[in-house]
């Protein structure tokens, strides 16, 4: 109606919502701690959130440098995901810390509580849902997207079409994109198809780790269908692969599909930490590979800036 102004996307940051524009550049698939140890044996008091910082910060105040605004931390809840921790780090570095609801099921569903196997989809997803209405773990801290996880099986299980399901609920309850650590296209592509059948849009869904799909015709196929195309491992080396494949997806003119970062970090409670991977091979490695295939700073924010920006805006993406 005319008059009436057009509602601000928003961002919902742990210290609360931002608008789409106050992003900034963006790296949207990363950790700061990880703990491995099981969903049946993981407590807070593994850790001390300040010893963790001490590690953590120089790395961020290096990424800082690099132009970096906002950080979205992957790690979801019983994998090591701390508010106590989310909250200092962005106090110390003055970055914008984005954190997660959901369950990850990848890793044969080490990291799942008991209830995620007898719940429904929809109970699952009141869960979720109560942790965007009312915060996370006890505080006012709400989640900024919904993260899940899927092992890269012929067919999804039962369980974890469940947490695909869960998260369609809880997308189309809140608004909230729908990051899934899942691999391979086959696997993307069900997960789509799941979404599809909730009413919910492939534009509300990000295919995490896509670059573990080397058949890049998957990748343009998926962008194509309005999936967010996720090429994340960029800590861990392979840079003219991913060079090659954000060249690809910018030739067939998908280049506004694509989300990159690193998943890097990874401080390990009671383990040796020397093996933390910072944030920054992106623009130490792998734009001057882009520029040599002619990308330009508007390409490079499309990728930093713009994308992530519109990827994780809360918005109901209804079918």
């Amino acid at each position: 109606m005319a008059g009436i102004p057009k509602r601000r996307a928003t961002i919902q940051t742990i210290n609360g919502p931002i608008s789409a524009q106050q992003l900034g550049k963006s790296l949207v698939h990363e950790h700061f701690l990880v703990d491995f140890i099981g969903a049946d044996k993981i407590s807070f008091d593994r850790w001390n959130p300040a010893e963790v910082a001490e590690l953590v910060l120089p790395y961020l105040s290096e990424a800082k440098k690099a132009g970096v605004k906002s950080i979205f931390d992957c790690t979801p809840a019983f994998l090591g995901r701390d508010m106590r921790l989310l909250q200092l780090l962005a106090k110390e570095s003055g970055l914008q810390i984005i954190t997660n609801t959901g369950y990850y099921g990848a890793r044969e569903n080490k990291f799942l509580p008991p209830w995620a196997f007898t719940e429904t989809a929809a109970q699952l997803a009141q869960r979720w849902i109560n942790e965007f209405e009312k915060g996370l773990d006890n505080t006012t801290v709400r989640p900024g997207f919904i993260k899940i996880g899927v092992d890269a099986n012929e067919a999804l299980s039962e369980t974890h079409r469940k947490l695909v399901q869960a998260a369609a609920l809880t997308h189309l309850a809140t608004g909230l994109t729908i990051f899934s650590h899942t691999g391979p296209g086959h696997t993307a592509f069900e997960e789509i198809e799941i979404l599809q059948a909730a009413g919910v849009k492939p534009d509300a869904f990000v295919w995490v780790h896509a670059q573990g799909e080397k058949d890049k015709n998957l990748h343009i196929r998926a962008a194509k269908q309005g999936a967010w195309v996720s090429l994340d491992g960029i800590g861990w080396g392979d840079f003219d692969n991913y060079a090659d494949a954000i060249a690809g997806l910018k030739a067939a003119g998908l280049l506004q599909r694509v989300l990159i970062s690193h998943d890097a970090g990874w401080y390990k409670p009671q383990e040796s930490n020397n093996n933390f991977q910072g944030y920054t091979n992106i623009f130490k490695e792998l734009f001057p590979r882009l520029k040599q295939k002619g990308f330009s700073e508007k390409d490079f924010d499309q990728l930093l800036v713009k994308n992530p920006a519109t990827a994780m805006a809360i918005q109901v993406r209804k079918l």
